[in-house]
């Protein structure tokens, strides 16, 4: 029986920081690596963040590691009236992952981090996930806790910079 595949894992969090501070952290995938626990490095070809730019990742769990690319495929910044959304595609495993960052009323911001599966996993995931990384449910748990923990160091982050 093949392991449930989650389509969605997300989560948010209120930051006391404005939105255009927030985007600048979350669009700066070099320093990702300070903010994901799972994230080693990552360099962006070019070294411009925009629509369509690339990037390669080197990823982690425990002692193990293994390399992905992404490319960026949503880049709109967020205005005083309109949400902001930075999205990249990981070739692996086809995940989108997302950071939507908000304006609030009072000033802050509302961060939520997402990963979507829209068209599943691929197959060579799916393995890897299974007999490598401790399988889909533990994998996706330990996700969910990678996010939090990323929201959390941004958080951190843009209200003390």
């Amino acid at each position: 029986m093949a392991d449930t595949i989650e389509k969605l894992l997300e989560d948010s969090i209120e930051i006391d920081a404005p939105a255009d501070k927030v985007w600048a952290l979350v669009t700066d995938i070099p320093a990702m690596s300070k903010r994901s626990p799972q994230v080693v490095k990552s360099t962006v070809k070019g070294g411009v963040v925009k629509e369509g730019a690339t990037f390669r990742n080197l990823n982690k769990q425990g002692i193990k590691r293994w390399p992905t690319a992404g490319k960026v495929v949503r880049f709109t910044a967020p205005t005083d009236s309109s949400v902001g959304e930075f999205a990249f595609r990981i070739r692996e495993n086809w995940t989108i992952w997302s950071f939507e960052v908000e304006p609030t009323a009072t000033g802050g911001t509302r961060l939520t981090e997402r990963r979507e599966a829209p068209d599943g996993i691929s197959q060579l995931s799916q393995v890897l996930t299974r007999f490598v990384l401790g399988g889909q449910a533990p994998f996706a748990d330990e996700l969910r806790r990678g996010i939090r923990h990323t929201l959390e160091k941004i958080k951190a982050e843009a209200e003390t910079a």
